[in-house]
This record gives C-alpha cells, structure tokens and sequence, in this order.
C-alpha cells in the first residue's frame, strides 16, 4: 500500500487546492480552498472560462458580490469530484468585523443552496481571530457549519472548542517556518514544532471531549503528514499528496483518543481578556496570524482586479 492508502486507513484526507484535476487523481474525501489558492487557480488557462462565465452571468452586480458567485462557482465544481464537504473562506479584510463575516457566511450558503447544496456539504472558512470566533459561533448556532483557519495556537483552539466550531485547521508549515528561522536549525519528525502544536490541540480536544474537528493543514513535507497519522483530518497539497501516492514506506497511526484521554493535561479558560493576553504572549502565533491575513487580504485585492479587468 502507498503512504497515502495507508493514512486514508487512520485520517481522512483532504485536498488542499483550487484545481479539479487533483480531485480527480487522488480521490479525497473533502476540499479545501483559501484566498491565494482560488487567485492561483482563475490565472490559469483551464479556469479562466469559469471565471468568465460568472463575470458575465453576474456583470451588473458589484465585483464583491461576483467574487462571492465565484467561489461558489469553484466550491460547486469541486462538490461535483468529492463525496464530503468544500470549504469556503470568507474575505479576510472582515477578520476583526463579527457582524459583517457573520453576514457573508449567510451569503456564501444562501447561493451554495440556491444552486442545490445542503449547508452540511459546506464549511465557512474564517480566520481564528476573536471575531471570527465569534462569528463562527453565531453561524453554528444557525446550522452554518464553520472551519477556523490561521490557528497557530491552543487558546486559538480552545476558544473555537468553546464556541463549538464545527472544523479547525491548525497549521504545521507555517509553525515550522518560523521556528527554523527563528532558531537557524531544522526540525523533523517528532521534534517539529508544528507537529508538536497540533498534537496539542489534538489532545486537548480528545481529553476534554470537544465534538470539534481538528485538521492539519500547511504542510511542507511528508514526514510532517505521517506523524500525524490519526488526527481527524490531514488538508494536503497537491505535490505533497503526489509523494505519499508514490512511497511504500509505512504509516504508523500516531494520535489517538485512548492517549490523549490518559495524558496530562490542564484545563484552560478563556475571556476575551485572556485569549488575547495569551495570543500576544505567543510571538510566533501573533506573528503568523497577522502575516496570513495580511497575505489573504493582499491576495483578494488581486482577485478584484482581476475581476473587475473583465467588467
């Protein structure tokens, strides 16, 4: 069996990508898409006729409100190649307006429905901001299931479990990148920072028994994904998912209920004094946080040029 048969047996495998064709080829059970991945995939040629399509379907509308048709658009394509959920990310420029990602949510799923999507195939995406926290809570208490991602810390994590977030996304790579920069070495296996931070998470949430689902995501190699055989699900990109198919090696289930149930650990809680006391006194999660909605944001302003070049 390859790597990648063998995680499918201990984790649902997620595709981290905008692109159909790798739905196609590794057969994963749900999608993910983000801001920078969508912008990527409506620059290539075989996009471009979709992207098109909803310019002009929608051309007397404001070039937000075809962005939201667009993503739709992608999210609908993809639900056609995969048998579980698609998540869809809310513009990061709403990360500290609750209100208004609360109103976006609703928006995203009204045309996910209005085009014949149960809401139980779709997860809102939101940055695991207060606010968006915040928001999400709201949403889930509308059957508007929600996926917190730029979540880079625990009481990130134990504030999503709290509002009872349906989806996490605590990210490997990103952890990784700045302790190896940081520090000037490099980590693998075990050792690995972002490894070390979604088992955390991973086992706070089983010992404590939090119904939230709990997703790596930002991988930037294979050793990354196989330590951590057996959390929930594993959201990959298409060049790591390639090198899984392509190795033998095996696969050891790493996390479990039973060893988080049995471990040692404390209780957190958290107001908003204390999350945001907590968040700021972790450098390395500030510092991603902000860098990846600054990048988020960036890249939805390219995404409105380009709409708006066809308009």
């Amino acid at each position: 069996m390859t790597q990648l048969d063998q995680l499918k047996q201990h984790t649902t495998i997620v595709a981290d990508t905008g692109d159909f064709q790798t739905m196609k080829a590794f057969a994963p059970q749900d999608a993910t898409t983000n801001p920078s991945l969508i912008l990527k995939a409506v620059q290539k040629d075989e996009y471009k006729p979709l992207l098109a399509s909803v310019a002009k379907a929608h051309a007397g509308k404001s070039t937000d409100e075809i962005i939201d048709h667009l993503l739709v658009a992608f999210g609908l394509e993809i639900l056609k190649l995969i048998p579980g959920r698609v998540s869809t990310e809310t513009d990061a420029r709403l990360s500290f307006d609750t209100e208004a990602t609360v109103a976006k949510g609703r928006t995203l799923i009204r045309l996910y429905e209005q085009a014949g999507i149960a809401r139980e195939r779709v997860l809102i995406k939101i940055a695991a901001t207060w606010e968006g926290i915040r928001a999400a809570e709201i949403l889930e208490q509308e059957g508007i299931h929600c996926n917190l991602t730029l979540l880079f810390s625990l009481p990130q994590a134990v504030a999503c479990a709290e509002a009872k977030v349906q989806l996490i996304s605590p990210f490997v790579g990103r952890i990784y990148d700045w302790y190896k920069k940081s520090s000037g070495q490099d980590y693998t296996g075990a050792d690995d920072p972002g490894v070390q931070s979604v088992k955390a998470v991973y086992n706070y949430y089983r010992k404590f028994g939090y119904a939230t689902e709990v997703m790596g995501a930002s991988f930037r190699n294979t050793s990354q994904i196989v330590e951590l055989a057996g959390c929930d699900l594993l959201t990959i990109s298409p060049d790591l998912l390639q090198k899984l198919a392509e190795s033998d090696a095996p696969v050891q289930r790493k996390l479990s209920v039973e060893a988080a149930k049995a471990a040692d650990i404390a209780r957190i809680s958290l107001d908003e004094k204390a999350f945001r006391l907590a968040l700021n006194g972790d450098a390395m999660a500030t510092e991603k946080l902000a860098e990846g909605i600054r990048q988020f944001c960036a890249d939805a302003v390219k995404l409105e040029q380009i709409v708006d070049a066809l308009r």
